[in-house]
């Protein structure tokens, strides 16, 4: 009889670190250039009364077949209520990811996805990170302070040298800074000068569910890099047109990009930019094709919507290590 493998966020938790989770993506994101991923555009369901998101998101990653690798095939469905925190006292995201096996088609496993999506969101700015900002970076700010905040901080530790953390939220962020500032060992201080947060910093990063945007984009220094992940639709946007107008833009996926992302689809739509100022996807980025910075005054961009890929390699190395390790809970089909 087939088994499958039930592995909980608890699980999911112990068998992901960021430095591993960085080289995944990473990974993933060369496969994607080598075109070797399929991955349909994801399918949204919008949940209008209450103000709710279904998604659903498959890939198929190609393995190396002289290893006996099949590939990683799997689909993640999540789920968005922006209410949830207020109405419920519930997290904003629910999700869950079924893996197969590649060459049969066999489930390998269900495992909790929250952990997962906030852990594979962190990974891919950490990616573009390491490859888009000055090496010397060292002050960040952070718009958020949710679970995604917290893995955008994380992944900022692991890819560059920081030694001060300004957070901009509207929720109490004592609880998060001493927590954070516990955790690396670093300044992680709440703020309510948005502007001087802004100017002072190398890095920027925006996780928030905010519609409109979080700070003007004239307050940004030269050579400053950002990562915007939390605006996930045409109609969202987390900066401002002068923001991504002043800045080399690289996405995730264009596609994607042109469809979801309400940080680029604005500006477009108002003039402001045209579809030539995106130079290119993170994919093109780490393997050389293009550069992800130019200059050491250049103010760089990654706009991610989150992609499939980066959920399939982050499970596959979740389902190896409790594989190995014996983790998880096995019930047959």
């Amino acid at each position: 009889m087939p088994t499958m493998l039930i592995l909980s966020r608890h699980d999911v938790e112990a068998l992901l670190t960021m430095p591993d989770t960085i080289a995944a993506v990473e990974a993933g994101f060369r496969q994607l250039a080598a075109g070797a991923v399929e991955m349909p555009q994801r399918l949204a369901t919008v949940i209008t009364p209450h103000n709710g998101i279904h998604l659903a998101m498959p890939a198929f990653v190609a393995g190396d077949p002289s290893l006996d690798d099949p590939g990683t095939l799997s689909i993640k469905v999540v789920t968005v209520y922006n209410d949830n925190r207020a109405r419920y006292d519930l997290p904003t995201i629910h999700a869950v990811l079924l893996l197969h096996d590649a060459r049969t088609g066999e489930v390998l496993a269900l495992m909790d996805a929250e952990h997962l999506t906030a852990m594979r969101t962190g990974a891919v700015s950490g990616v573009a990170t390491q490859w888009m900002a000055r090496r010397e970076a060292s002050v960040l700010t952070l718009f958020g302070a949710g679970v995604q905040a917290r893995t955008q901080l994380l992944a900022m530790a692991v890819v560059r040298p920081l030694r001060q953390v300004h957070v901009v939220a509207l929720s109490d962020l004592r609880p998060f800074c001493a927590q954070m500032t516990a955790e690396l060992g670093i300044p992680v201080t709440p703020t309510a000068d948005v502007r001087a947060a802004v100017e002072a910093a190398d890095l920027i990063c925006t996780a928030t569910n905010s519609p409109t945007p979080l700070f003007d984009g004239a307050w940004l220094r030269p050579g400053t890099h950002i990562n915007a992940i939390g605006a996930y639709t045409k109609t969202m946007r987390e900066l401002d047109s002068e923001s991504v107008r002043r800045s080399r833009v690289v996405v995730d996926r264009r596609q994607a990009a042109q469809v979801e992302a309400g940080d680029i689809v604005i500006p477009m739509q108002e003039g402001v930019i045209g579809a030539d100022h995106v130079v290119g996807e993170l994919a093109e980025v780490v393997t050389g094709a293009i550069p992800g910075r130019t200059t050491p005054e250049e103010i760089t961009l990654f706009k991610s919507v989150g992609l499939a890929l980066q959920d399939a390699v982050t499970a596959a190395l979740v389902y190896r290590r409790a594989v190995a390790q014996g983790r998880g809970q096995e019930v047959t089909l």
